[in-house]
């Protein structure tokens, strides 16, 4: 049986950058199967594609609302948007 795979788009604002946020979002999205990437955005903010499991997906999102130490996450704009079938998580520029 095939588990359903759903995607989202999420942009983070506050203090998420210079913070090792997008290798430990790579990290904890590993952890939960969850495939896509994380990338810095010229604006301060960090955006992310993520998609596989839904109760991954979201467990996911709610660790980016948190952030690793030393972050201090404002806000998370979160997108749904259709899966591309991304197979592994990686950190881009």
């Amino acid at each position: 049986m095939t588990t359903a795979r759903i995607a989202r788009q999420a942009v983070v604002s506050g203090r998420v950058q210079g913070v090792y946020y997008r290798a430990s979002t790579q990290q904890q999205a590993r952890r939960l199967a969850v495939a896509g990437w994380v990338r810095n955005r010229p604006d301060g903010r960090v955006e992310a594609w993520l998609e596989g499991a839904p109760d991954a997906v979201e467990a996911l999102l709610a660790w980016m609302r948190r952030g690793p130490e030393g972050a201090r996450v404002m806000d998370i704009t979160v997108t749904e948007t259709r899966p591309r079938n991304d197979a592994d998580f990686v950190v881009t520029d």
